[in-house]
């Protein structure tokens, strides 16, 4: 038999000198063996990461074509509607990559397709980490890191879509301008410093193309492997409370080759979805919507889903304004665009670190809460959730009120509102579903499940037949995990109050420390075990 050219003796010296030199063999062996545990909702991150690897990709391949330029050319390319049409030349190569380079109209919708999953993978991510609690001790760096992600990606995506100078971008910017102008003070100044003179002017686009394909693109590439990889390594991998799952133990599968065989696998069809989408799905045919003039008006503008909250918060806020001073504060804009998206963001933020002070939680937490364990922070996100679903349905109040044919009137009037209605009632509805589910919980480890079976008893009564709960559907139910919120009312001694309570600020936390301690789950005691009567009538 013919001697192999490299035996395993060279391969494992190749080895060592490596390790000798750059060192992390010791690292890779540990990594290897990390435990991921196995549940569904763990791979709504990794569609935002896959996603944002497409639109790196796809990105690299229409910047080649490209032209950021505002200089005004005459269009004679394949398409002819818009032959002999004034355009921008951003505009003109966005028409060649679409119809004449191979391909590109194909790759363009795989880079506006992977942005809009992105966005959609980095919501329903946040999400799933706010009710469940990953948020908490010790991973709020990580959850703050998420949500500057989350504005990064918004803003890039909006910078995006305006690059190619259609009438439908143009309104985007218009918009844009519209708000800038509106900041009080430097408003005006830092319009001019935007566009380099008066609107529209032939700066912008170029500005936008170098945000979004450099500035943007590099801070996501430095944020996104620190919060999906170093922290995520450098921390227990969390996992919802079940049989074998501890604050201390992970029940999953190792890195290698495990989780590396799924998230390939995963890849691979996220990939597929997108293409998928891209090939069958339109969207985006800038050719339909012609070149971007300031003079033209259009019907039924609608932004990408992520961007329609913020229209629909502009199209029914009031038309209110401030004069004072010899200055004119269009309320109408500052709130809608401004206002509304720096209390969502900056609330999103300070979470963490506001139910830590309200619940007195100081503990380390690597086991998720089930959202129905928690009805007040559940009631709180639902209350979020419906706040943003309402601005987002108010960005199509015309598309909504020309449908159903009722007045554009009707429409504004609604949205203004369920926009202060529609949270409170989601906060109650979603606080008495938890207490339903956690009833509905004890029910099950105190009397099992229903068999579907009479039996009578010599005594003549009638009874159903029920079978003790299986443990690993029990086990999330009955096994002790750490408390979610400390009790801060204690009782006065020798008639001083305790440090909690004094002051305003101390009453109001003890006020909201009892609000959302009052309904939490704890794991039943030994008198809810099932009896050992209804385990002799199973059998």
């Amino acid at each position: 038999m013919a001697r192999s050219p490299q035996s395993p003796k060279s391969v494992a010296a190749t080895g060592r000198a490596i390790d000798d030199r750059f060192g992390g063999t010791s690292w890779a062996k540990k990594a290897a063996r990390k435990a991921f545990p196995d549940h569904w909702s763990f791979l709504l991150g990794e569609i935002a990461l896959y996603s944002f690897v497409i639109i790196l990709l796809t990105g690299v391949f229409l910047t080649l074509f490209f032209k950021p330029s505002m200089t005004e050319v005459v269009y004679d390319g394949s398409y002819a509607p818009l032959r002999g049409v004034r355009m921008s030349e951003a505009y003109a190569s966005t028409l060649d990559i679409s119809f004449e380079v191979r391909g590109g109209l194909l790759v363009r919708q795989i880079h506006h397709w992977s942005t809009i999953l992105f966005m959609a993978a980095i919501v329903v991510h946040l999400l799933r980490n706010f009710f469940t609690g990953a948020f908490r001790k010790p991973r709020e760096l990580n959850w703050l890191i998420g949500i500057t992600l989350f504005v990064l990606v918004m803003v890039n995506g909006l910078f995006g879509y305006s690059l190619p100078d259609d009438l439908l971008s143009g309104t985007g910017i218009r918009l844009l301008e519209g708000v800038t102008l509106a900041i009080p003070v430097v408003g005006t100044y830092a319009t001019m410093f935007l566009f380099g003179g008066e609107y529209p002017g032939d700066l912008i686009i170029p500005r936008l193309y170098v945000i979004h394909v450099l500035l943007i693109p590099g801070i996501l590439a430095a944020l996104i492997p620190l919060h999906a990889v170093v922290l995520t390594w450098r921390q227990t991998h969390t996992q919802f409370p079940g049989k074998g799952s501890t604050n201390r133990t992970v029940k999953g599968g190792p890195f290698f080759p495990v989780f590396i065989g799924k998230t390939t696998a995963f890849f691979l069809w996220t990939a597929g979805v997108t293409v998928l989408l891209a090939t069958f799905f339109q969207i985006n045919p800038i050719w339909l919507f012609g070149p971007y003039d300031p003079g033209a008006i259009s019907a039924g503008s609608q932004p990408d889903w992520y961007m329609g909250w913020l229209e629909g918060s502009l199209r029914i806020m009031p038309a209110w304004e401030i004069n004072a001073l010899g200055h004119t504060v269009a309320m109408s804009v500052v709130v809608p665009a401004l206002v509304v998206p720096g209390v969502l963001f900056t609330g999103l933020a300070v979470y963490p670190f506001v139910e830590r002070w309200v619940t007195g939680d100081h503990e380390i937490h690597h086991l998720l809460d089930r959202p129905r364990d928690v009805p007040a922070r559940t009631g709180i996100g639902m209350a979020g959730v419906t706040f943003y679903g309402v601005l987002w349905a108010a960005g199509g109040n015309d598309i909504i009120a020309y449908k159903f044919d009722v007045p554009l009137f009707w429409t504004t009037w609604f949205f203004r509102g369920a926009v202060i209605l529609g949270p409170v009632l989601a906060y109650v509805v979603a606080y008495r579903i938890c207490l339903g589910l956690q009833r509905r919980d004890r029910a099950l480890v105190e009397h099992g499940l229903e068999t579907g079976i009479i039996r009578r008893l010599p005594s003549g009564e009638y009874i159903e037949v029920e079978r003790p709960l299986p443990a690993d559907r029990a086990a999330p139910i009955t096994d002790p995990r750490p408390p979610v919120a400390v009790a801060l009312d204690r009782p006065e001694h020798l008639g001083v109050e305790a440090p909690e309570s004094r002051g305003p600020l101390g009453r109001v936390r003890l006020a909201l420390n009892r609000r959302f301690s009052a309904d939490l789950a704890e794991p039943p005691g030994d008198g809810h075990a099932v009896t050992g009567e209804h385990k002799a009538l199973d059998r």
